[in-house]
């Protein structure tokens, strides 16, 4: 029997592909799935961001790019960070990935080992406490809380923070949740962790202009004392609709990025031009395809809101940002997984149970709104007909 290194065995997953793997497989078998559980905008990418990776491949940017990313496309980010938060940043700090994920990865082994503590939110987005626990790190949930709006509390997180603490995760706007932290709790967080200054912090910002009820998202990068030890993770995949582009970036304070820098050349090498390319059109070009998506998004929102409120049992609190609805099933009699799993077996409706996000996600379920109206809305009729039922 091969070994192999314990750490893998404490490697956890994403559900929301495990559950999108069986609805595919489900649709495939001629069943007729609605899937509001897959985080992925429901509209193709721009034509202009397309053209632009097409005219790469033609004009013949074939070849590796450097580890950091295109100089031209670390820039296109300094403007467009400049445009969303008012804060100018250099190029020389900007790191292209791709995706999301890989500064994540990357920010969680650089400070995870055994005998640290990492706080993350909880419920959350399921890789962050997965990438602690590889490291052997203690994952320190911090409960974000419905009756918070979905917030994080600034004072429950500084209250987490120990001699052991090395690195915090914050992520607003929130997946699952849709919780957006307002800037007077950022602006407590940042106070307090003046008297912490060897704690670094990951701000996941990937959701960023991605508000609503007339919300503003605050970005950490907007306070300078706090530069020195922040992370910042954002990207092309929810704002631009290119999840499968794989082209994300983040932005690394002087002391740590050679060390991403290194890890990029021992990992992924680098990011493959074309998209790089893409990236930057999506920056420099129209956002009249972003508006538009937005809207959609908003007008779902409420729809989502209006039917899931109606629901026998089901109570669910406004989301003010992301594309997710966390609606609390606690009193359907349902266990979140179980309800969720037969939602998708017998009403041909996928759906993430709450625990799929952390330890304090049972009684909720997440709601993807980035699909069709006309499908929410068959969605929410089906789960109605399956509740009525009563079968828990």
């Amino acid at each position: 029997m091969l070994h192999t290194v314990s750490a893998f065995d404490r490697m956890g997953e994403e559900n929301a592909f495990a559950v999108l793997a069986r609805a595919t497989a489900l649709a495939a078998q001629g069943k007729d799935i609605i899937n509001l559980g897959i985080g992925q905008p429901d509209f193709r990418t721009p034509d202009h961001i397309v053209e632009a990776a097409v005219k790469a491949l033609r004009d013949g940017h074939h070849g590796y790019t450097p580890a950091t990313g295109l100089l031209a496309t670390r820039e296109a980010v300094v403007r467009r960070m400049v445009t969303t938060t008012g804060v100018e940043v250099s190029p020389e700090n900007v790191m292209i990935t791709p995706g999301g994920k890989p500064a994540m990865y990357a920010a969680i082994i650089m400070f995870g080992e055994p005998g640290a503590d990492i706080l993350y939110p909880d419920p959350g987005f399921p890789i962050y406490r997965s990438m602690i626990e590889f490291t052997g790190a203690n994952p320190i949930p911090v409960p974000i809380r419905e009756e918070n709006s979905f917030a994080f509390s600034a004072e429950e997180v500084l209250g987490l923070i120990t001699p052991k603490t090395r690195l915090v995760i914050l992520n607003s706007p929130a997946n699952p949740t849709g919780g957006v932290t307002p800037k007077s709790e950022i602006d407590k967080l940042v106070a307090g962790l003046a008297a912490f200054p060897d704690v670094a912090i990951l701000s996941d910002e990937i959701y960023d202009v991605m508000t609503y009820d007339g919300e503003r998202h605050t970005s950490l990068l907007g306070y300078p004392e706090i530069r020195d030890r922040l992370i910042v993770l954002n990207g092309w995949s929810k704002t631009w609709a290119m999840t499968g582009w794989r082209l994300g970036w983040s932005i690394w304070p002087d002391g740590l990025y050679d060390k991403v820098r290194k890890l990029a050349v021992n990992c992924w090498s680098c990011v493959n031009a074309p998209a790089q390319y893409a990236g930057i059109a999506a920056i420099d070009g129209s956002q009249d395809d972003v508006g538009k998506m937005m809207r959609a998004f908003d007008n779902r929102r409420r729809i989502v809101v209006e039917g899931m409120n109606s629901l026998p049992g089901v109570t669910c609190a406004t989301p003010k940002g992301a594309f997710y609805a966390f609606p609390n099933i606690s009193e359907t009699g349902w266990k979140a997984k179980k309800l969720a799993s037969a939602l998708l077996e017998e009403a041909g409706v996928a759906l993430i149970g709450g625990p799929d996000f952390g330890i304090l996600g049972e009684g909720y379920v997440r709601l993807s709104y980035a699909n069709s109206e006309e499908n929410i809305l068959r969605a929410i009729e089906r789960i109605e007909i399956f509740l009525e039922r009563g079968e828990a």
